[in-house]
């Protein structure tokens, strides 16, 4: 019997599907969601969620939200979802340094509020570049693989 599984971000409807088991990355640690379990709210870290459909495996990224069980759905609201194999690598990693450039700067007095925002930036982009590594399927290419062809 599976569970009903639900990942939306503030924009968009990322995945909906029966599956087997979410694997969710709460601020109290790593959480496996089965069918039939207790009802539940919690909020959510910046990590992978995992769907599993027998011995298919989907990951997401999420950048916080909450997430709701209830015995035959989970619900995640995201404040930032996205397929692993969809992330462009090198939009993420042109964040990345954008951002690492900010903050090299340090907190300037006048815009402290801007600084907050390249460090959740910064944040992001590493989740979605590490995310890509350890979990997409196809090894992605790097611009030294696409240089060498």
């Amino acid at each position: 019997m599976p569970i009903r599984c639900e990942i939306v971000s503030q924009d968009k409807e990322i995945y909906t599907g029966d599956v087997d088991i979410v694997v969710l990355p709460g601020t109290g640690g790593i959480m496996g969601i089965l069918p039939n379990h207790a009802p539940l709210l919690t909020t959510l870290n910046f990590g992978v969620v995992q769907v599993r459909i027998g011995d298919e495996e989907e990951n997401f990224s999420v950048a916080g939200g909450v997430a709701e069980v209830q015995p035959d759905l989970v619900t995640v609201l995201a404040d930032r979802a996205e397929d692993i194999e969809e992330i462009d690598i090198a939009r993420a990693e042109a964040a990345q340094k954008r951002a690492q450039e900010y903050m090299k700067l340090g907190p300037p007095s006048p815009d402290q509020d801007r600084y907050l925002v390249m460090s959740a930036a910064l944040r992001r982009s590493n989740l979605r570049l590490d995310a890509v590594k350890r979990y997409r399927r196809g090894k992605p290419k790097t611009q030294a693989h696409i240089s060498e062809e």
